[in-house]
Formats: C-alpha cells, sequence, structure tokens
C-alpha cells in the first residue's frame, strides 16, 4: 500500500473511531443495556421513533472517496486566551465555558457541570490515528474548578472520552449522568464512578433545586463492530433556579420534532447548547448532523432566547472547510432574523455570562 493510500484509509478509520464505526479498539458482542421493549427499544437496540437509520458501510465508503474533503489548518487558534474559571458561580448567574468541539463547563446554582468532556488529543481510542484536534481544550485541565456533575449525551468517541472520564473521577470525584448502556461503558475504565443513568423522559434531582432530564434526540451510537444502536443517545435539559438550559450533543434536524417536543414540555429556555458543524455531505449526514439554518430553526422552535453552538473547528469529521460553519451561521441567522448575539458559535476558551430573561 503506497503512502497517500494509507493516509486516506486512516482518515476512513479515524472517521469511524469518532462516530462509532468499526475501526474500534474492542468490538462489543453483546448488549450494554437488558430491559423491556419500548417505542425506542426493540429489547436489543434503540432506534429514533419514525426516524432515520444510519447509513451503512458502502455509503460510507462513497462519501469517503468523492473527493470533497476540504483540507482543514493543522492549527486554529482560539481568539480567546485559555479560561480560568472561578470556584462557584452562584444562585441564577448562568456562566458557561467552551473547552472545544461539543465540551462544555455550565456553572450556575453553586455546580459545577461539565458536558461530554474531552481533554485527549484526538477522539479516538489510538494515540496514532483518529480525528486529531487542531486548538488545545480551552481550559487546562489543572484549571477546572472542583466538578460536581459530568453528563455524558452518547458513547461516540468525541463525546465519550473514556481517558478523560478517569481523570476526572481520581481528581473530582463527580456524578456521572448518562443514558441507558453507557455505564456499561464507563466502567470499563471507571469501575468505582457514580452513575446515574435515564431513559427518555426520565428525571434525576442532582441538587435540592437542580433537576436534569433525559430527553429524545435524533442520533444512533456504537463503539465498536458489533454495538451499534446498543447504548442510549440523549439530549439534556438542565432545570436550575435561573431557568432551563437545553444541551444536544448530537442530532438530526429530523422535521424539528424534538424541538417542538421540547418546547411543549418544558416551555421556553434561558440558553440552548446546540450543534451546528459536521453537516457535509446532506445525503449522508442530515439523518445524524444538523445544519447551521436547522440549528437557528430549533432555536426558534424551543423557544430559546441564547444559543451557543458547538461541535465545530476543533476536530475534522466531514466534508466542509474549517469556517464554513460560522458561514452559514451569518447567512442563517439573517435570513431568519435572529441577532447574531443571541447565538454565539463558541470557540476555545471563551465565557459567556448568559442573560436573565
Amino acid at each position: 500500500m503506497n503512502r497517500r493510500n494509507f493516509f486516506r484509509l486512516s482518515a476512513i478509520g479515524g472517521l469511524l473511531l469518532a462516530s462509532g464505526g468499526i475501526f474500534a479498539s474492542r468490538s462489543y458482542a453483546s448488549a450494554y443495556y437488558k430491559g423491556p421493549a419500548s417505542d425506542h427499544f426493540d429489547g436489543t437496540r434503540f432506534f429514533n421513533p419514525n426516524g432515520e437509520q444510519p447509513n451503512g458501510f458502502s455509503d460510507l465508503m462513497k462519501w469517503r472517496f468523492n473527493g470533497q474533503r476540504a483540507e482543514w489548518p493543522e492549527n486554529y487558534p482560539s481568539p480567546y486566551p485559555t479560561a480560568k474559571p472561578d470556584a462557584r458561580v452562584e444562585g441564577k448567574d448562568l456562566r458557561v465555558t467552551f473547552v472545544g468541539h461539543a465540551s462544555f463547563l455550565i456553572q450556575t446554582a453553586g455546580l459545577n457541570i461539565l458536558v461530554d468532556p474531552v481533554w485527549s488529543e484526538r477522539t479516538s481510542p489510538f494515540s496514532f490515528v483518529g480525528p486529531k484536534r487542531v486548538n488545545p481544550p480551552g481550559i487546562r485541565f489543572e484549571d477546572l474548578p472542583p466538578i460536581d456533575l459530568v453528563l455524558v449525551t452518547h458513547n461516540h468517541y468525541d463525546h465519550l472520552d473514556l481517558d478523560t472520564l478517569h481523570r476526572l473521577h481520581v481528581e473530582h470525584k463527580p456524578l456521572f449522568v448518562t443514558p441507558l448502556g453507557n455505564d456499561a461503558i464507563i466502567r470499563t475504565k471507571v469501575q468505582a464512578a457514580k452513575i446515574s443513568v435515564g431513559d427518555w423522559g426520565d428525571a434525576i434531582a442532582v441538587s435540592p433545586d437542580v433537576k436534569v432530564h433525559f430527553e429524545p434526540c435524533h442520533h444512533w451510537s456504537a463503539r465498536g463492530l458489533n454495538d451499534r444502536r446498543m447504548a442510549l443517545w440523549a439530549a439534556f435539559v438542565i432545570e436550575t433556579p435561573g431557568g432551563k438550559i437545553y444541551h444536544i450533543g448530537d442530532t438530526g434536524f429530523h422535521s424539528g420534532l424534538n424541538y417542538h417536543a421540547a418546547a411543549k414540555k418544558h416551555g421556553s429556555f434561558r440558553l440552548a447548547n446546540l450543534p451546528f458543524g459536521a453537516y457535509e455531505p446532506r445525503w449522508f449526514m442530515k439523518g445524524q448532523h444538523q445544519n447551521p439554518a436547522e440549528a437557528v430553526e430549533g432555536m426558534k422552535i424551543c423557544n430559546a432566547a441564547y444559543a451557543c453552538g458547538h461541535h465545530w473547528g476543533t476536530v475534522q469529521l466531514t466534508d466542509e472547510a474549517i469556517d464554513a460553519p460560522i458561514i452559514a451561521l451569518e447567512a442563517a441567522l439573517k435570513d431568519q432574523n435572529v441577532a447574531r448575539e443571541n447565538f454565539r458559535p463558541m470557540r476555545p476558551g471563551e465565557v459567556f455570562d448568559v442573560p436573565m430573561v
């Protein structure tokens, strides 16, 4: 095999690693979760009701050899300095600090919450292949405040980073909250972790005045060859004294159905953290990753006063250029009459003190 083909195949393997593909380091032969069938679980695998199945291997090969993948720079520095968060943010104040890709530190009501924390250099089980970050985390791990709660939306490698979760357990002993089945994966690395799991529609109290709701999103899961859709994926609604926060790690737009359901159930949101990158080509990515126009529409449907855009600019998963999401977001905000300051495309180290509404 020549050098060019080797690196092309390595790139394919890396993408599969990030999004839960066949080149994972371990092939899981049995389910992570056993329970009764439901409207989104058939007894073995989870699914999106009335939704789309993830694409198969032949479609993956068709996409990866289409020759349309933009070249990202090796370094894409953030305009913001590395953040050093305060120890606590009390009461109704709400501060969000962006780590990178889909990782956030959320501080409110005296709690420090990490969502989908990834401090590893690659979103991969290997150190030598897989999507590699083009900017460092927006917070040095050593500068984290005491972490009380870690939310993990699903098991793809760019959201569930076992090495980071192990470090957090050693240093902070947080409570991990994650959808059904992901606890089995976390315990392969962090056996003594405190973990609470939930199904769509469940809610758990994490403090006297903060509750976390598990809500549906349109995605899928996998860590290896045989475990596709054997662990659940979810969005989270964090209910706080200062208002509700809607966090989606990954989702296809799915005609806005889940956004409408969230608005009907929760009314409105002070903040929504919404993915808006990794969306090209649409024929392949539409069912799993919304594009910027869909993210803005989702913000409006769910009645979010402010949005933090993520899932862009740190690791390359798809075809679009590194700055394509922010260019498309600018156009979408203008087209949909949303103020630029209300939907922030977050950069590592950026700190947003979310106004009261």
